[in-house]
């Protein structure tokens, strides 16, 4: 499986659709009253979903992340109980199959690392794969210790152990981050709303208040800049909350 590419199942592309529609029409609607933005605006569609696709991949990622990590732990326990590297990925299939279904991402690559180490391929070589592959930091990080460790003929148990260790604090970090920023995220989600809401409130209480605004030159130009600025605040809204470990 390719990480960095997505492809929307019928039931995600209607989602998807129905969404940009809606926004659009919103946008549309409280920004210019007019039809012609949002007819204007359909050839952002592609964007859109290409947008959507990149966060269904960054989050499919980060979920394979946590994935692995119980995966490398596993495989460290079954190093401790004396296994060879090779024989321990096989065991670390059989726990994980306690935890994970077979539609779950690791166990559909531990599946396959097993029936690859089988045909005699190197798990040199299946980790580097995964590792780009999946696009994952800590799984191309250990890919490449294992490497040099294997290379060198260091301790590899010690040195799965400590690296497993090592992601595991960042993961708990991460956790950490994310919990402590859950409540700013649902503020900078209500709060991008508040244009919208207060447009639509005027428009409900007060029809005709904001026609000065809309079908001139002079209004939609600056119904346009203050979009231009909402969108902005959005993103760099989005970006303030987003905090890579």
């Amino acid at each position: 499986m390719d990480y960095s590419r997505y492809s929307f199942s019928r039931r995600e592309l209607v989602q998807n659709i129905s969404i940009f529609l809606a926004l659009d029409a919103a946008l549309s609607y409280l920004f210019y009253d007019s039809v012609l933005p949002f007819l204007l605006a359909l050839i952002l569609l592609k964007p859109f979903l290409k947008f959507q696709k990149q966060e269904y991949c960054r989050k499919r990622r980060a979920k394979l992340a946590m994935q692995f990590l119980d995966g490398m732990q596993a495989v460290s326990s079954a190093l401790t109980a004396g296994y060879s590297v090779e024989t321990a990925f096989r065991d670390a299939c059989a726990e994980l199959e306690k935890i994970y279904t077979e539609k779950d991402m690791i166990m559909m690559e531990f599946r396959y690392i097993s029936a690859q180490l089988g045909i005699n391929r190197s798990l040199e070589e299946l980790l580097n794969s995964l590792a780009e592959r999946s696009g994952v930091e800590d799984i191309r990080n250990f890919a490449e210790i294992f490497a040099v460790s294997k290379r060198s003929g260091g301790n590899l148990i010690a040195i799965i152990r400590n690296t497993v260790q090592a992601i595991s604090q960042k993961e708990e970090t991460h956790r950490e981050i994310e919990t402590a920023l859950a409540s700013k995220k649902m503020e900078q989600g209500i709060m991008s709303l508040v244009p919208m809401l207060i447009l639509f409130y005027i428009q409900l209480v007060s029809p005709g208040f904001l026609d000065v605004m809309y079908h001139n030159a002079l209004g939609v130009t600056v119904m346009t800049i203050s979009l231009a600025v909402y969108a902005g605040a959005y993103y760099w809204g989005r970006k303030i909350v987003e905090i890579q470990v």
